[in-house]
């Protein structure tokens, strides 16, 4: 499957065939012996348009095409450093412009010990002066460090008019697994001490979507209480390669491309020895039985596309509150990444009536 505009030739491969150059027209893969294996079905080269479904600024950015690599990377601490630093200086460079935009403040501080951003609105809604949103950042595990993990806190502290507290939790290289889950739990101690557990809520996209759901896992193994209420965006709740669309849409989410590469890599430096189905890691796998509500976004193009339906499906299995939205045409976490398109702002809106609905006041 490829997602190349149709000037563009491809190499196209299935297990067990020779790599062809075929142009991104309909074509029929050439047979071969793994077509008549059941656990394999073969799909024709196909070009993707842009949908006509969505607005024009989430077609400019679903029109794109995937640059990355599935190249495996072995990469030393200090190059992955320096790649970290690379990824980190033009998201921090988007915050004050964001700031501004969204007339939002930041303070940074620290709450037990953890650096943490303060992000207040203008204007805080009167039903959420008693209530706090507890927000850990997307990246992999491994980039958006510093100012560079406040975008989506902003927005959230925006179109929510709520009170933000985005957690800049450590990672690898130096600080792998799991670092990022005891500092979560560090700073959910220390604000329920000020706020009732149930008027405080916990959110994130990608890997800060799969830290939210570990870190209510990992509570419930300290029998503290939990968050009035979840958002799990596009949630990495499985970093092993399990799941349909971690192939279905393999290139043709244009922001992830492939599980294969920096994906890859990311999983295995934040893991470290530790088995990647282990449920802190992969909360697909813990007990989500008494979960808060939770609410879960994605897209029709998102590689994560199952790891949030997985974990949709085992919140209702539990009796969990879980409602589920999925965003026509968008890859991952493009309802974040695109933030002037109206998509962006109806996705914060739902999150926001979400917590309003079952965050106690």
């Amino acid at each position: 499957m490829t997602r190349e505009p149709a000037s563009t030739l491809s190499a196209v491969t299935c297990g067990c065939l020779t790599p062809v150059l075929l142009a991104t027209t309909l074509l029929a893969l050439s047979p071969c012996a793994c077509s008549q294996n059941s656990d394999v079905r073969n799909i024709p080269a196909r070009t993707l348009p842009t949908p006509t479904t969505v607005s024009p600024a989430m077609q400019a950015e679903i029109s794109k095409s995937w640059d990355g690599s599935t190249k495996p990377e072995h990469l030393t601490t200090q190059q992955w450093k320096a790649q970290i630093q690379k990824e980190n200086e033009p998201e921090a460079a988007s915050v004050d412009p964001m700031l501004k935009q969204f007339h939002v403040s930041l303070q940074q501080s620290k709450i037990a010990g953890v650096p943490v951003f303060l992000l207040k609105p203008e204007t805080i809604a009167p039903q959420n002066r008693n209530r706090v949103l507890l927000h850990v950042h997307g990246g992999g595990y491994v980039v958006f460090a510093g100012k560079a993990a406040t975008p989506e806190g902003i927005l959230m502290a925006h179109y929510g008019q709520i009170e933000v507290i985005s957690i800049d939790y450590r990672m690898p290289p130096d600080f792998p697994f799991p670092a990022a889950v005891d500092d979560a739990v560090a700073v959910w101690k220390e604000v329920i001490r000020t706020h009732a557990p149930a008027s405080v809520g916990l959110f994130g996209t990608s890997a800060g979507g799969g830290l939210t759901l570990a870190t209510v896992l990992r509570l419930k193994e300290l029998h503290l209480p939990l968050p009035g209420a979840l958002m799990a965006g596009t949630p990495w709740t499985d970093l092993s390669e399990t799941g349909d669309s971690y192939f279905t849409n393999e290139y043709v989410d244009n922001v992830l491309g492939s599980y294969r590469g920096s994906l890859e890599a990311d999983a295995k430096l934040y893991a470290g020895s530790h088995n990647l189905k282990e449920p802190l890691l992969s909360p697909i796998y813990g007990d989500v039985s008494g979960f808060p509500p939770t609410i879960l976004l994605s897209g029709t193009r998102d590689l994560f596309l199952s790891n949030t339906v997985r974990m949709h499906q085992k919140l209702l299995q539990a009796h969990v509150r879980a409602n589920l939205l999925v965003f026509e045409g968008q890859s991952h976490a493009q309802y974040l990444i695109v933030d002037d398109a109206p998509e962006s702002a109806d996705a914060f809106h739902e999150v926001a009536a979400f917590f309003d609905q079952n965050l106690a006041k």
